[in-house]
């Protein structure tokens, strides 16, 4: 068991993550992001608004039939209306209702607020402060007071700051937040405001922060208010949130499980970081940040050959953790950078062996070479994959290509454009020929492609494209430049990207597909059904 002091993670992705642009949860989204944050190890998890909006409450309904092994599920609400009895409001009525646990009510702090958004006197907003708190607590639940905008009432008034804070406890808050709602504090105002806020408050309640990054510092703020004095952290997970976000608690947590001396999770929970985080992206269609602290799939990436050189002998060279610890891999990147070390270090990675020098320098010199053409390799490490294999003439033939044509026709105006492509292959001494139609030349020869190998290879029918990036290399040559394609493909085992590069888009593309479908049948360990030699591209 871990003897270092315990930080409370207050986890807001389902709610205040919620408010951010493009973010947008289903109830079963909710549902299975809340379950894995409770096996991640959190203490609070803020499910939503009861209601706000028909899927927070049914969220709620269906939350109160899950058993959490680890996390305490909080409803969030603000106090009541002013000039209106505590027991008519609908708002804490909801709360109740929710079934939840845990309260947490939100409350204006500043002066300036209570009288020009509020439209009520001071003294009635901390009455409506302390009787909504005393409302729930006496109702049975767990209370938590959000003090809005505490930092900037604390400049403007610190003396009614304080008595918020001292009403939300009066009334039976067993914590009270101080919230950084604007995102404008700095550390250094985080860290004395937080320790004046500390002196005052009843050592059985707990001190929260809670911190929004609009001034880029929302983690060293959260950071630096536990060591004033906080005891809870509210945040969420990939730092989602209104405007420019929240403080990101894949960064924060191991943040503090790997750089103090508090700790915030269950012991051996910190390699579930990366996965979590991912997870999340996924649930809010989103790409996940690559250069993310801790768990970006870039933060333990190298691609100096010296750096490389570095942390074959030794990872802490450069690498601050070691990555497994959050879950994370280390990567090597392979580019023209790269010296014969990078290349034997990826290969080894794959289960290359390059200790025969022979093979070592032709997969360099082959590297070096479609470098120089405009291929890049650091994010398509499938087809680095694929052409390792080549190099050491170990890749399978899962077919020959005879043929294809794409047409584009667009008949009149008003007429949608029309996308088709043929491919002609053989496979096993039979020769097929398919065609397909597609939202663009791309998405037909990608169909067209596929439906002629699933005849023979029906796994194919797992896979599908889901990215399509390209970019102009030296447009200085115009439209005779040199295209560099990416594809990114999934299957019910996980994503992979490829990569092709030609003078001719459509080329291009082909040779990234290629690589995607084969690469595809090679991680599936299906055999080719040819064995012939010299595949076309």
């Amino acid at each position: 068991m871990s003897t270092k002091p315990v930080i409370q993670i207050y986890d807001s992705t389902l709610r205040d993550g919620a408010q951010g642009e493009h973010v947008s949860f289903s109830k079963c989204d909710k549902l299975e992001i809340a379950v894995l944050l409770d096996k991640l190890g959190v203490a609070y998890i803020e499910g939503g608004w009861p209601g706000s909006n028909p899927t927070d409450d049914e969220f709620f309904q269906e939350a109160s039939k899950l058993k959490f092994q680890y996390a305490k599920l909080c409803a969030f609400g603000c106090t009541r209306r002013k000039d209106i009895r505590v027991e008519d409001s609908p708002n804490l009525r909801m709360l109740l209702e929710s079934g939840a646990p845990v309260c947490t009510v939100v409350g204006k702090t500043s002066p300036w607020h209570v009288e020009r958004v509020l439209e009520t006197t001071r003294a009635e907003n901390l009455a409506m402060i302390r009787e909504s708190c005393r409302f729930l607590s006496e109702a049975g639940r767990e209370v938590i007071f959000d003090a809005e905008h505490f930092f900037d009432a604390w400049r403007l008034d610190s003396e009614y700051a304080k008595a918020v804070l001292l009403e939300a406890v009066s009334g039976g808050a067993s914590c009270v937040t101080l919230c950084d709602t604007n995102g404008g504090m700095l550390p250094i105002d985080i860290m004395e405001i937080t320790k004046e806020a500390a002196r005052i408050i009843p050592s059985d309640v707990v001190l929260g922060i809670h911190c929004h990054n609009d001034s880029g510092v929302a983690v060293a703020n959260s950071i630096v208010a536990v060591r004033s004095g906080a005891q809870l952290v509210q945040g969420t997970f990939n730092g989602i949130g209104e405007r420019c976000g929240n403080a990101n608690l894949s960064t924060i947590i191991p943040d503090f499980e790997l750089k103090t001396n508090f700790s915030c999770l269950p012991v051996g929970h910190l390699s579930l970081l990366k996965p979590a985080s991912d997870f999340i992206c996924e649930k809010c269609n989103m790409r996940p940040d690559l250069h993310a602290p801790f768990v970006g799939s870039s933060a333990f990436a190298h691609k100096a050959g010296l750096h490389v050189d570095a942390i074959s002998k030794n990872p802490m060279t450069f690498e601050h953790v070691k990555p497994e610890l959050v879950g994370n891999r280390r990567r090597v990147l392979i580019s023209d950078l790269s010296g014969r070390g990078s290349l034997s270090m990826k290969a080894e990675e794959f289960g290359f062996d390059l200790r025969d020098a022979r093979i070592g320098n032709a997969g360099l010199e082959e590297l070096k070479r479609r470098e120089n053409a405009g291929y890049e390799y650091e994010s398509a490490e499938a087809s680095f994959i694929v052409l390792m294999h080549r190099v050491m003439n170990m890749w399978p033939t899962y077919f020959t290509l005879d043929g294809f044509r794409v047409i584009i026709e667009k008949r009149s105006a008003q007429d949608k454009v029309v996308s088709e492509a043929t491919v002609k292959l053989t496979v096993n001494g039979q020769s097929q020929l398919t065609a397909a139609e597609g939202d663009g030349p791309v998405n037909a020869l990608d169909l067209a492609l596929r439906k002629s190998l699933e005849v023979f290879y029906p796994a194919l029918r797992d896979v599908s494209l889901i990215d399509y990036k390209v970019r102009i290399l030296e447009s200085i040559n115009g439209t005779a430049a040199q295209t560099r394609v990416r594809i990114q493909s999934r299957d019910s085992t996980g994503v992979w990207d490829t990569v092709g590069v030609s003078e001719n888009i459509i080329e291009a593309s082909w040779i990234a597909l290629v690589d995607s479908v084969e690469y595809a049948l090679f991680k599936k360990h299906i055999e080719p059904s040819i064995h012939d030699e010299g595949k076309k591209q």
